[in-house]
């Protein structure tokens, strides 16, 4: 009963009328982002940072979990219409499900979808609520040794085990963990790579890098596509799906909500990769794997029903162990600390309502978004059809006035310019923001952590060894190098081979004009 007791109590929470209405908006918000491709939950997140300065906390992470979950809806709607993902954990999604609107089936790709989304993160949420006060608990034993290697290990899972370059996802992390010293030495007091700037003084604010790299930069990359006009969008008919629909979608959605919860779990994971394993899950599972390409309901329903598993299980690991497993969770652990709460293993008992308040009202957010997504769709393809011209100048100048009332100070206005132009080239160039926002989070955990390990150890590197749990996952980063260094050379293997058998091709053509060469002298 004692466990139950909290678990009840942030029911009444959610069911406080203020809650409620920010887990509506938060939900709605979502949706609206995820169709209006380009923006992404992260960016928005970070875009209102500044607002939720005047929100109650357990109301402001409400909303904006609603809206990270809630995108995850929404990015469906522009991938089976438009074969345009609205979100990056959609991709896959566009690849049946706008086969299946060509087919005049978008209405029954689109009901699957959200039905799938529905089960997905509902089972999700479920484990959720027995799993992370049980994590808390372990994570209670944690020390500065501990989260020394719990870090260190966040930052490699995102950077070897990303969708993107391991390189380029390396070389954005330690980016992260450089900006993350600038400022004052956390122990000593001195300036660190401040350049005689006061500006730089304080460090950069966590709020700056969201805005900057997820906002201005998001928002200058897509103004490109202002060239390329959309096509229509696909006739949506009847959004309910058949029995059949239903009955071929049934195992889908079954190994979608195992693969999205575990992967989600993980760092690194997220929406995006457990969509992209749950796509190719079902394509090994199938009898008749051709299907998949042409219009396969499995499709559509595997991938949405693992990104939203996926968006509720990643809050485990940022609420019970304060280490965020992706960028948006990364930019919600932001939110927290701007709220005065730390995130990690006495969050459950601490803050017992916000704690069960933010996960029961995922209960109350995902039944609004099953009950909103389907008879709403026609409203949201309206939406697609608003200028990027007219909405990215608002978008700007609304995160503009945000980042000047965080700390009333003109410098941070165009540090976020900076970043966001930096932002821009590294989409340009292929470097993904992520790995070095999440770097720059979790760098002050480390640096912390490590410093006041060392002066447990009296300097001694080997101290690690000493702490059994520190020590486990000291092993496990040694066996991810290693792996990663395995793939690597994998890799090359076929990039050889296609080299050796070029260069094989040609030798005959050589050989054989000096051949006739040779004749005809």
């Amino acid at each position: 009963m004692d466990f139950f007791s909290p678990v009840l109590a942030g029911f009444g929470v959610v069911f406080q009328s203020e809650n409620l209405l920010y887990c509506l908006l938060g939900v709605t918000l979502g949706m609206l982002v995820g169709v209006l491709p380009g923006l992404g939950p992260a960016a928005t997140i970070a875009i209102l940072l500044p607002v939720t300065y005047n929100i109650e906390p357990t109301s402001a992470i409400i909303m904006l979990a609603g809206i990270f979950y809630g995108a995850q809806y929404g990015g469906t709607i522009t991938s089976v219409l438009l074969r345009l993902p609205g979100e990056a954990s959609s991709v896959v999604t566009a690849i049946d499900g706008h086969e299946m609107a060509k087919q005049g089936r978008a209405g029954a790709a689109l009901g699957i979808a959200a039905i799938g989304s529905f089960i997905g993160g509902t089972i999700s949420i479920v484990v959720l609520t027995f799993v992370a006060p049980l994590v808390a608990g372990f994570a209670l034993d944690f020390g500065p040794a501990e989260y020394t290697m719990l870090a260190l290990l966040g930052i490699l899972l995102v950077t070897t085990l990303g969708t993107g370059s391991v390189a380029k996802s390396l070389l954005m992390a330690a980016l992260g963990l450089l900006l993350a010293t600038i400022g004052q030495d956390p122990l000593l007091g001195t300036a660190r790579f401040t350049f005689g700037s006061d500006g730089l003084l304080d460090g950069i604010d966590f709020v700056i890098v969201a805005m900057g790299l997820f906002g201005v930069g998001e928002i200058l990359y897509n103004l490109e596509s202002l060239r390329h006009k959309a096509p229509p969008p696909a006739p949506v008919g009847s959004v309910y799906p058949s029995r059949k629909d239903l009955r071929e979608s049934r195992g889908a959605i079954s190994r979608g909500s195992v693969v999205g919860f575990l992967l989600g779990i993980l760092p690194g994971g997220g929406a995006t990769m457990s969509s992209m394993v749950a796509y190719a899950v079902e394509r090994r599972t199938t009898k008749k794997p051709e299907r998949f390409g042409k219009g396969a309901i499995e499709g559509v329903a595997g991938p949405e029903t693992a990104n939203n598993a996926a968006a509720t299980s990643s809050f485990i690991p940022l609420l019970s162990l304060g280490i965020p497993a992706n960028a948006t969770m990364a930019i919600m652990f932001g939110a927290l600390l701007l709220q005065g709460i730390t995130p990690g293993p006495l969050l459950v008992d601490e803050e017992p309502e916000l704690f069960w308040g933010v996960v029961n009202s995922m209960y109350i957010g995902n039944l609004l978004l099953l009950a909103m997504s389907l008879p709403l769709i026609g409203l949201f393809v309206r939406i697609l059809r608003v200028r990027p011209a007219i909405l990215a100048p608002l978008t700007i100048l609304i995160t503009m006035i945000g980042v000047y009332t965080v700390r009333m100070n003109v410098f941070d206005m165009f540090l976020v310019i900076g970043l966001g132009v930096l932002g821009y080239l590294m989409k340009k160039t292929g470097f993904e923001p992520g790995p070095l926002v999440l770097a720059f989070v979790l760098g002050g955990i480390l640096e912390s952590a490590f410093r006041r390990s060392m002066r447990t150890f009296d300097g001694e590197l080997s101290g690690f060894l000493t702490q059994p749990i520190a020590a486990s996952l000291l092993g496990l980063i040694v066996l991810l190098i290693a792996f990663s260094g395995w793939r690597a050379l994998r890799n090359r293997e076929p990039d050889r081979r296609k080299e050796k058998h070029g260069a094989a091709a040609e030798r005959p053509a050589e050989d054989s004009s000096d051949d006739r060469a040779d004749h005809t002298g």
